[in-house]
C-alpha cells in the first residue's frame, strides 16, 4: 500500500474517518453533504456532551485522568474561541463534531484523539440535538408566557370594552373584547403544555449507543445522564440513534402554535382595516406604501400569517423524510436540522413581536360599541327574554326573527322600536325589554362558567395570573 500513497491519499487521511479511503472526496460532494453551515449552532451542546463523555471515560478507566483533564481544558478553550468569534469552521470537516475534535487534537495533541473512544457521530449528534431541544423548548415557553402576559394585560385594561362576537364572520352576539383576547391566552396555554411534552421526550440520553449497537468499552451511561441532567437513558441503542420523534413533536407543536398566531393575525388585520376600525397598530409595527401616502399596512401580522405555512412545511418535510427509513442511522437524518432550526427561529420571532404588537395596540372602544348597537347581535337575548316569560324557545326564536326582519325593512334597530311595536309581535313584551337588549345586559347575563360576563372574564384573568405565579414557583 505504501507505493500507492500520494498527495491525494495524504489529503484524505487528514479526515478523521479517512483511513478506509484512497481518494479524497469530490469538492462538490463535500459541499453537498457538509452540515457545518447550519449545525455549528450546536457548538455549546457538542462541547458540553464531549466534556461529560471525557469525564465518564476517565471514571471508567478507559482513558487516564490526565488525558481527560487535557481534553476538558482544551474543549473549554475552544468554546471561548467560538464565542469570541475567533474559531474558523471548515466545510471540509463536514460538521460541528469533527470541527471541534480536529481543533482539540491540534490544540492538545494525542490526548485529543482519545475523546471519540466509545462513541460515534451517530450517538453524538443525537445527544447534541436532545440537549439543544431541551434548551430551545424552555426558550420558546418563556416567549409564550410573555405573549400570554401581554394578552392578559390588554384584557385587564379593556375590561369594559364590548365588541361583536362573530360566527361565519357575521356579527353574532355581544362579547367583551377581553373575553376574545383571553381565548388566545387559552390557546397559548395548550401550546405551552404541548412543548412541555416535547421537553419530556427530548429529556432522554442517547450517548453510549455508539453507531447503532452499543460499545465494547465498559462505559457508564448513567453517569453521563446525571452529568447532563437527563431524566432517562435510551434502553435500545438502535432507537437511540434513529429516534427523531421529539423533533417531529416539536415541529407539530410549532405548527399548531403558528396556526394560533395566524388566526390572531387574521383578526388583527381585519380589526385594523377601515371596514372594522376596531384597533390601530403602533407605527413601529406597520409600514407604508411607496405609492399611496395614506396607507398604514399591517405587514407584521401578515408576515406572521404567511410564516405559518413555512413552519407547517417543515413539519411535512420531516414527516416525509423519516417515514421510510430503516434502522438505524441514515444520512437522510441530517435533514432534520435546517427545517427545525428555521422553524425555531421563526416561532421565536413571531412570539416576541406579537407580545409587542398586543402591548402597543390602540383599542377603539367606541367603534366596537357602535358595531354592537347598530346591528342585531342582541336578537338571541330578545328570544331569551321571551323564554324567561314562559314562551317555548322555538316560538321565541321565530318572534325574534320576525322582529329583525321588521326592523331591516324600516332601517331601524331593535332598540329603536316602540313598546307598542314590540307588543304587535307578542303580548309578553314589557318596558323591561329595553334593558334586556342593552349591550351590557347581553354581556353580563352570560354568567355561565367560561362565559363573557365581566365577572367570568375577571375570573379568567385571576386564574391566568395564578397560572403565571405557579410557573415561576414550579
Amino acid at each position: 500500500m505504501s507505493q500507492n500513497f500520494n498527495a491525494d491519499s495524504a489529503e484524505k487521511t487528514s479526515r478523521l474517518w479517512g483511513g478506509r479511503f484512497e481518494k479524497s472526496t469530490d469538492e462538490m460532494i463535500n459541499d453537498f453533504q457538509a452540515s457545518i453551515n447550519f449545525d455549528k449552532r450546536l457548538y455549546r451542546e457538542d462541547i458540553a456532551g464531549s466534556i461529560a463523555h471525557a469525564k465518564m471515560l476517565a471514571k471508567c478507566k478507559i482513558i487516564s485522568d490526565a488525558d481527560a483533564q487535557k481534553i476538558i481544558d482544551g474543549l473549554k478553550k475552544i468554546l471561548a474561541q467560538i464565542e469570541d468569534g475567533k474559531f474558523n469552521f471548515s466545510v471540509e470537516l463536514e460538521d460541528i463534531h469533527m470541527n471541534v475534535e480536529k481543533a482539540l487534537t491540534d490544540l492538545i495533541g494525542e490526548a485529543g484523539g482519545r475523546l471519540h473512544t466509545a462513541r460515534s457521530r451517530n450517538d453524538q449528534v443525537a445527544l447534541d440535538m436532545h440537549l439543544y431541544m431541551r434548551r430551545t423548548v424552555q426558550e420558546v415557553q418563556d416567549l409564550i408566557l410573555e405573549l400570554q402576559k401581554s394578552l392578559v394585560d390588554a384584557a385587564e385594561k379593556n375590561l369594559s370594552v364590548i365588541m361583536p362576537g362573530y360566527t361565519h364572520l357575521q356579527r353574532a352576539q355581544p362579547i367583551l373584547f377581553s373575553h376574545h383576547l383571553m381565548a388566545y391566552f387559552q390557546m397559548l396555554k395548550r401550546d405551552y403544555d404541548r412543548f412541555s411534552g416535547v421537553y419530556e421526550r427530548a429529556d432522554i440520553m442517547p450517548l453510549g449507543a455508539g453507531a447503532l449497537a452499543g460499545t465494547t468499552f465498559p462505559i457508564d451511561r448513567e453517569f453521563v445522564k446525571t452529568e447532563l441532567n437527563f431524566s432517562e437513558v435510551y434502553m435500545n441503542s438502535l432507537d437511540a440513534v434513529s429516534d427523531r420523534d421529539y423533533i417531529l413533536e416539536f415541529l407539530s407543536a410549532a405548527s399548531i402554535l403558528m396556526i394560533h398566531l395566524s388566526r390572531l393575525s387574521e383578526e388583527t388585520i381585519l380589526w385594523c382595516s377601515r371596514e372594522f376600525n376596531f384597533v390601530e397598530l403602533d407605527d413601529a409595527h406597520c409600514t407604508g406604501s411607496s405609492m399611496m401616502p395614506q396607507k398604514k399596512n399591517p405587514d407584521v401580522p401578515e408576515l406572521v400569517r404567511g410564516k405559518a405555512g413555512r413552519v407547517i412545511g417543515h413539519l411535512n418535510a420531516m414527516l416525509v423524510t423519516v417515514k421510510s427509513l430503516p434502522l438505524a442511522y441514515n444520512k437522510d437524518l441530517q435533514e432534520d436540522k435546517e427545517g427545525l432550526f428555521d422553524a425555531i427561529d421563526t416561532i421565536k420571532f413571531c412570539l416576541k413581536v406579537y407580545a409587542q404588537i398586543i402591548a402597543g395596540m390602540k383599542v377603539k372602544a367606541e367603534n366596537m360599541r357602535r358595531a354592537v348597537e347598530e346591528d342585531f347581535s342582541n336578537a338571541t337575548d330578545l328570544a331569551d327574554y321571551l323564554v324567561k316569560k314562559n314562551m317555548p324557545f322555538r316560538q321565541a326564536h321565530e318572534v325574534a326573527g320576525k322582529l329583525v326582519h321588521y326592523c331591516i325593512e324600516r332601517g331601524v334597530y331593535l332598540k329603536d322600536l316602540s313598546l307598542d311595536e314590540f307588543k304587535t309581535f307578542s303580548d309578553k313584551f314589557d318596558a323591561d325589554i329595553y334593558d334586556a337588549i342593552k349591550a351590557e345586559t347581553c354581556v353580563n347575563s352570560r354568567n355561565s362558567l367560561g362565559g363573557t360576563s365581566t365577572a367570568q372574564v375577571t375570573k379568567q384573568i385571576e386564574i391566568a395570573k395564578k397560572y403565571f405565579a405557579d410557573i415561576v414557583t414550579a
